[in-house]
């Protein structure tokens, strides 16, 4: 497949690589010609049969693509795609916001994507092509996404070993407030404790480190995602609150140790649950309803035969109702 892919950060670039190691034709571009000139360097230095373009206009990236992945920071979709009103390809994108961007490609030809892989160092530099192996990368079907569109792009991502998680727009924006957005703005939150305790911070280990690794990502990055965000956003942090200050009341109580227990063995056993273990795997129908319950019940896609019309999918195993 011919794929152009704007951007070349963290995701676009390791999604360029990715899809060249894969046997696709790929052209990138990004505005900024120091990344280019790095994404060319690597290019050459590729092994046989994994090499990728790097064009020097978008027009130029356009000229002969099927498929366009904007994977460019949210703040800069707009000009973005205003360059594409007369692209007749399919689009997506990998922006951790749908909602939005849903609103700025209507009257194209797109499907919401959003690989949950990533790190907190960005730039081409930091790509790599096996980022997306195991990862789950949800893409949207909402109302208007033509079902033919989407399982182009479901057969594409999981040949990058990825797990596509169907999703709507909506329900995807819920779902990342609480386990991204939120926990980059708690990362930041702790980390601003022990930044002025140079002991605290002598002696953090391990907890500190798995808690506040986000912490360290860009902060336009953060604000982009968690302000493009900010309604689901506000009610995740709503609910962290409650847990807070349920957990601050136990440690003022006679017996603080007694008053926690019940509050942390629930969430405890939640977490040690996690990520969910895959169960039954199974032939479904390509319908809409069907593979939006599969993706509200954690389920994915692993793979996709568009002849029959049929995907291959795994449920987890805590769900044992049949579709």
């Amino acid at each position: 497949m011919d794929v152009a892919v704007l951007g070349l950060g963290l995701i676009g670039g390791s999604l360029l690589q990715a899809l060249a190691a894969a046997g696709h034709r790929v052209v990138g571009f990004d505005a900024d010609p120091a990344t280019r000139g790095t994404a060319r360097t690597a290019a050459a230095r590729a092994r046989s049969g994994a090499r990728w373009q790097v064009a020097g206009t978008m027009r130029d990236a356009l000229a002969s693509a099927e498929l366009v992945v904007l994977a460019v920071p949210a703040p800069a979709l707009r000009p973005v795609i205003a360059e594409l009103d007369d692209f007749d390809g399919l689009i997506t994108d990998v922006t951790s916001i749908k909602g939005p961007v849903r609103e700025l490609t209507k009257g194209l030809r797109f499907v919401g994507g959003h690989p949950m892989a990533g790190k907190e160092t960005s730039g081409f530099r930091a790509a790599e092509p096996g980022l997306f192996e195991g990862c789950a990368w949800v893409l949207c079907l909402d109302q208007e996404t033509e079902t033919a569109d989407w399982l182009v792009l479901a057969e594409l991502i999981t040949g990058l070993g990825a797990r596509v998680v169907p999703s709507t727009a909506a329900e995807h924006d819920r779902a990342v407030a609480a386990v991204s957005h939120v926990p980059h703005l708690l990362a930041s939150a702790l980390t601003g404790v022990v930044a002025g305790d140079p002991f605290a911070a002598a002696v953090a280990a391990g907890s500190f480190r798995d808690g506040t690794r986000v912490a360290a990502t860009r902060p336009e990055l953060i604000a982009a995602m968690c302000g493009g965000n900010a309604p689901a956003v506000l009610a995740a942090l709503d609910e962290v609150r409650k847990n807070l200050d349920a957990l601050g009341t136990a440690l003022s109580a006679p017996d603080p140790a007694g008053a926690l227990r019940p509050l942390l063995a629930p969430t405890s056993a939640a977490r040690s649950a996690w990520p969910p273990v895959p169960g039954d795997q199974a032939e479904l129908p390509i319908r809409r309803d069907v593979l939006l319950r599969l993706g509200r019940v954690g389920g994915w896609v692993t793979e996709v035969d568009r002849e029959r019309r049929k995907v291959v999918a795994m449920r987890p195993e805590t769900d044992r109702n049949s579709f």
